[in-house]
């Protein structure tokens, strides 16, 4: 048995006003020293090509764009004094190079339903007031969250933000304190924000049920350099609640170093409970050996309960199995284990070049909508990397992702066989 996180309500708040105190405060001293002299500028290019080639007999066989992203990127520093306030912006851009309704639906590119049809170019612009005092930052705006239970997913041509004000702590020595309220979310094919609905694949969920906020607050605590704690709490407001407890330590052992990743998350039905029933507990450990260049990964997860484990639509969950390609291995009662195997060819005199194999496979799987149980799905993935170290093109990177995915679900269900590939193409250029 274990105990359940206290049950904690966060009330409404006024979200556009405190985004208005924080613009008049910056509007005041947006021309003292440090605003301009501590900020910086870049501008991040992304060319990303994405193919699924289903191996099933679904209606669709394959999933294939390309495109181009533009992210620039604009941090002020902070108007002197005790209290200090700043802004932040964030423009998006995103292109289409190549696309058709066949094959749309990548994510790359937002599609309209109607046809099918992926947008020739979408964007968006994203603003975050900062207000800073010691070792306590608080911002409102556009964020960039990376929490356990809700991280703003990486893995499209554009990042994924959220609408809200988030507040971290670090006045005392080795501890940094969370605490936030989110109302909307901008997915990473979205040119706005929208409602956050839960994350829903083989119909585990109500996916249609909309909340009105989330809200959290969490601890992370280093006990000693080679052992941190953490200790968070999310609310959903109406569709569930999820408790969160890791631990990570590092050692030498022998000529390397041995990580030890612990993470468990217990998750519920929050109020009304319009996501429909939410009966979750999510266990994982995680060991690493690094040596030289090599870093070798096992891990394991367990679920338990009646459902799978519930995260925001759009977003990723930091379980073990983040960055997985085309699966989350969250189903109800799934088992999943891992092995990983990571080189950087720094060791070997090549500096720039990384590559990673990694293999997954879950099993016991329980999809209750599709009327099946004990199911499997495994996934072996490649990739490998490179940065160029010097000339005209230094800093431009290359990485190639592929993934071969099959598993034995029903017919229809979200997760389907599939071999897919990515090319990335990345740059960032340093205004000032």
């Amino acid at each position: 048995m274990y105990a359940r996180p206290p049950r904690v309500s966060f009330r409404r708040r006024p979200l556009p006003h405190l985004i208005a105190l924080l613009g008049a405060s910056l509007a005041q001293g947006a021309q003292a020293d440090g605003f301009i002299e501590d900020s910086h500028a870049n501008l991040t290019l992304r060319n990303y090509y994405l193919d699924r080639d289903y191996q099933d007999d679904g209606a669709k066989s394959e999933a294939r764009e390309w495109a181009q992203g533009f992210i620039l990127k604009f941090q002020s520093g902070f108007t002197p004094g005790p209290l200090g306030f700043g802004l932040d912006a964030t423009g998006l851009l995103g292109v289409k190079l190549d696309s058709s309704p066949s094959r749309s639906g990548t994510e790359l590119l937002p599609v309209s339903p109607s046809s099918g049809r992926a947008a020739d170019e979408y964007s968006r612009l994203g603003l975050t007031g900062k207000m800073k005092f010691d070792k306590t930052l608080l911002q409102a705006g556009d964020l960039n969250l990376a929490l356990p239970s809700a991280l703003s997913s990486p893995s499209r041509l554009l990042p994924q933000t959220f609408r809200g004000a988030y507040l971290t702590s670090a006045q005392v020595e080795g501890l940094t304190l969370h605490g936030g309220y989110v109302d909307r979310i901008a997915k990473r094919n979205s040119t706005d924000y929208e409602a956050m609905t839960v994350a829903s694949p083989n119909g585990r969920f109500n996916g249609r049920a909309t909340t009105s906020h989330m809200a959290f607050a969490g601890a992370d605590y280093g006990l000693s350099p080679a052992l941190t704690l953490k200790a968070h709490y999310l609310e959903v407001a109406d569709l569930y609640d999820q408790g969160y407890l890791g631990a990570l330590h590092k050692a030498p052992v022998g000529p390397g170093t041995l990580s030890t990743d612990v993470r468990a998350f217990f998750s519920d039905e929050n109020g009304s409970a319009e996501a429909g029933k939410v009966d979750n507990t999510h266990l994982s450990l995680q060991f690493a050996y690094a040596l030289g260049g090599n870093r070798w990964t096992l891990g394991y997860a367990h679920q338990l309960g009646d459902t799978a484990t519930p995260y925001i639509s759009g977003t990723e969950l930091m379980g073990i199995s983040e960055m997985t390609m085309s699966s989350d291995y969250l189903n109800a009662k799934e088992r999943m284990w891992q092995a990983i195997w990571d080189y950087d060819f720094a060791a070997a005199g090549v500096p720039g070049l990384s590559a990673r194999m990694r293999y997954v496979r879950g099993d016991h799987i329980e999809l209750a909508s599709l009327n099946a149980s004990d199911r499997k799905e495994r996934e072996a993935q490649w990739e490998m990397g490179y940065v160029i170290q010097g000339g005209p093109l230094r800093g431009v990177g290359f990485r190639v992702r592929q993934s071969f995915y099959r598993n034995d679900f029903p017919t229809g269900a979200a997760f389907r066989d599939e071999n897919q590939t990515r090319f990335l193409v990345t740059y960032t250029l340093p205004i000032w």
